[in-house]
């Protein structure tokens, strides 16, 4: 495992094993220790609370009906049921309107899509026009957005630019998630789960108050899958060989508070991970078309290097958050220190063998397509088509992450208030682009180093002015400043090119800004406005170097988004519903053309890109055991661009784009791609849940079921019949028990995800064979829950 350090002490199995035990006679000692008190209804929904949803999309907690801005949330239930499969960061796609999560590395290295833009780019120093946030830290690089879900309190999704107070790379939108914190009452709480493929997923916490101003909260979660993937490939058969995982995270909080001017929160979090890198499957679709070819198995893969399919992560943080009461003003700050480190291989041509090595009569070229079928197994080389076998891998073994941010808000002063600070932001990584000969067991063939340094500074601040007693006008500004100095080194070509040293740098200042205002019609309607400029900086692509190409550099992007809706409370406030409309323009807009024919990845600006589109929520707390939600949205997107075009596929695809000769190379067609819709852009996202629960002995027998949809996406910026898929609808299902005894609760639950069994592409790998990989399978399942207070 190039670049890969092990010599850290690793987040165990036997280490949360000792934990599980401290964590369940510690909940115990909790239930025997805590003063007593009136317990809450375990059973029942309190309405009240479901229509008081708390966010901090504006860095002040607001309730979420008072923001004028759309902000979807995911909390209690739903967040539960999701996690409880064991399924990583992506199982939040398509769970709130416009929200759309993808992956080519597996369980982590999530590609974020809002309203329909994203990046397609699997580089490890690719920026995203979404941003993450986790506990109020900004999480620049893709690896560190794939950060386990657990022990949560909430999960906010802010739609459209959010440039003022969060700042760059927010173009399109903010994820965030904030953890549960440290507080005064002595609890505790595990989970156990097993199911299909051998999964087991334990997840326990301890919230414990150490003295009068100390208390502490310590989380641990343990996901593990055994392989289930068989390869069947001529002389490396395996049963099993592929899918597995073992991933292992903790979170360690501890809170001084000694009175209430000032809040003081700590928190180290890590990451241990090893699993199959993503799998990829050689010629599964069908020519012509976006089907799965006849023969098609998901269980079963045909690859030469399966058994050298490996990745290892590591993560580590440490976060600082201050809030001090000066009276009319508070001081805040927030610091973080994270890094990460990742060793990542497979085989990505998805097969064995190639074409050059088949055994045909003289005479004959052995590399001619029509020879083979498309999911042939010739002895020689397949599934299919192989034209040349393709095994290459990644490492990060050094990244550091530093930020800074320091802020002041005023407390409710009258009918202004207002807030003002300045961020700084800093990161540096090297990474290892690594290729092998699969043909020669799997020697290091090609190696480039890439280095980059990344330094961002902006001073921000947003006014908050009620102007009467209904309409409120909230306007903010920020100006950043962004530099990235980039190094390649290319020190092993796997074509016999010499070594070469490459150098790169851009920066940009910007300002972003917003304006919007919400009207409260009554108590139970709140219109809002809104126009919002977002600012990405400019970015760099390095990974060609390993083919001797050049380092590809995007100038910013800017967007400026239009944004109109509602927000309402019915049904005597046990009901809320909420939509938007918006329109946005992007200049700039800076894409990806990943793969085509000679597999390389380019950076370029788009002149413009178009989008328009609405969301619509809904929420009914029918009665107090039923609760019924619901979401739709609709996106639009376009670039308009009539001089743009792109490579095409280098794997016999149908092309549905008007194409042209390659200026550089006549002997090579582009697709010109103006007009196209953005690649993992569905126009239509939904999704459903519900749960109903029954009064049975000294309990409650519930059932819960969430449905999440999409339209077709296409893959790539140019449009082809076989890099697309028609759609994807997954559900799943929880029928459960929970009871109580004194200061304790437990559950039994049996559940099931994806219980249709949708097999559907997610993305595929253009520049050899079509190659495809897949959504998670059928999951059923068991999980015990248990809680003392």
């Amino acid at each position: 495992m190039v670049g890969f350090d092990r010599s850290r002490p690793a987040l165990t199995s036997s280490t949360l094993t000792h934990a599980l035990i401290v964590l369940l006679s510690s909940g115990y000692s909790c239930g025997l220790l805590a003063a007593t008190t009136e317990e809450e209804d375990y059973f029942a929904y309190t309405i009240e609370e479901l229509m008081q949803i708390k966010v901090t999309a504006q860095k002040r907690e607001q309730n979420a009906q008072d923001v004028p801005l759309s902000v979807a949330t995911l909390s209690g239930d739903a967040l539960e049921v999701l996690n409880s499969s064991g399924m990583d960061l992506r199982q939040l796609s398509l769970r709130v309107p416009s929200l759309l999560i993808e992956s080519s590395f597996g369980r982590t290295f999530p590609r974020f899509y809002l309203r329909g833009m994203g990046n397609t780019d699997f580089d490890l120093i690719a920026s995203q026009p979404v941003s993450l946030i986790l506990d109020e830290v900004v999480l620049e690089n893709a690896l560190l957005k794939g950060y386990p879900l657990f022990d949560l309190d909430r999960v906010e999704v802010l739609r459209g630019p959010q440039g003022s107070l969060f700042g760059r790379n927010t173009t399109t939108g903010i994820v965030k998630f904030e953890s549960r914190k440290p507080d005064k009452q002595l609890r505790s709480y595990a989970s156990l789960g097993y199911g299909d493929f051998g999964s087991i997923n334990f997840e326990a916490a301890v919230n414990t108050p150490l003295n009068s101003s100390y208390t502490a909260r310590v989380s641990v979660l343990s996901q593990t899958r055994n392989g289930w993937i068989n390869n069947m490939a001529p002389g490396y058969e395996q049963h099993d060989q592929l899918g597995g995982y073992d991933d292992k995270a903790g979170r360690f909080q501890l809170r001084y508070q000694p009175d209430d001017n000032l809040d003081l929160l700590i928190n180290y979090h890590l990451r241990d991970a090893e699993a199959n890198a993503r799998v990829f499957m050689a010629n599964i679709i069908e020519p012509g078309s976006n089907d799965f070819v006849d023969g098609f198995d998901y269980n079963t893969v045909y690859q030469d290097a399966g058994a050298r399919n490996d990745q290892a992560i590591a993560l580590r943080g440490l976060n600082l958050r201050m809030e001090y009461n000066l009276g009319h003003h508070s001081l805040f700050y927030v610091g973080g220190y994270e890094r990460a480190e990742i060793f990542s291989r497979g085989d990505i041509d998805g097969g064995y063998g190639a074409c050059f090595l088949a055994i045909v009569p003289a005479g004959q070229n052995p590399c001619d397509r029509s020879r083979y079928g498309p999911y042939d197994r010739q002895a020689e080389v397949g599934p299919g088509f192989i034209p040349q076998p393709s095994e290459t891998g990644v490492a990060m073994p050094e990244h550091r992450q530093l930020t800074h941010e320091i802020r002041v808000a005023s407390n409710e002063l009258g009918r202004l208030d207002y807030q003002f600070g300045g961020f700084k932001f800093d990161e540096d990584l090297t990474i290892n682009n690594l290729s092998y000969d699969s043909l020669s067991g799997g020697a290091l063939s090609g190696l480039s180093v890439q280095n980059m340094e990344t330094r961002s500074e902006a001073l921000f601040g947003s006014l908050d002015f009620d102007w009467t007693d209904k309409l409120s006008i909230v306007a903010g500004a920020r100006f950043s400043t962004d530099q990235r100095d980039w190094q390649g080194n290319l020190r092993l070509s796997p074509f016999g090119a010499p070594p070469l040293l490459a150098e790169a740098d851009v920066g940009d200042s910007q300002w972003s800004w917003d304006i919007s205002g919400m009207y409260q019609r009554d108590e139970t309607l709140n219109l809002y406005a809104r126009i919002a400029k977002g600012y990405r900086a400019p970015s760099i692509q390095g990974r060609n170097l390993l083919f001797s190409a050049p380092a590809t550099t995007a100038e910013s992007e800017t967007l400026i988004s239009y944004e109109t809706g509602f927000k309402s409370e019915l049904m005597r406030h046990n009901a809320r519903i909420n939509g938007s409309v918006y329109y946005y323009r992007a200049n700039g807009q800076q894409l990806t053309a990943v793969g085509g024919g000679n597999n390389t990845a380019r950076l370029l600006n788009a002149d413009q890109t178009l989008g328009y589109g609405f969301e619509l929520e809904t929420e009914f707390a029918l009665t107090p055991t039923f609760l019924l939600n619901a979401g739709i949205s609709y996106n639009h997107t376009e670039l308009d661009d009539p001089d743009l075009a792109v490579a095409l596929c280098g794997s016999a695809c149908t092309v549905l784009n008007p194409t042209i000769a390659d200026p550089g190379n006549p002997s090579r067609r582009l697709a010109l791609i103006d007009g196209n819709s953005l690649p993992q852009s569905p126009k239509w996202i939904a999704n459903l849940s519900a749960r109903y629960g029954w009064a049975l002995g000294r309990g409650e027998l519930y059932l819960y079921t969430d449905w999440a949809y999409r339209s077709a996406v296409h893959f790539f910026l140019y449009d082809a019949e076989e890099y697309s898929d028609a759609y994807l609808l997954e559900g799943g299902i929880r029928l459960g028990y929970r009871w109580s005894r004194t200061r304790s609760k437990f559950e039994v639950a049996l559940l099931g995800r994806n219980i249709t069994d949708d097999t559907s592409l997610e993305s595929g790998l253009d520049f050899n064979n079509r190659t495809g990989f897949l959504n998670e399978p059928r999951y059923w399942g068991l999980e015990l829950k248990a809680k003392f207070f």
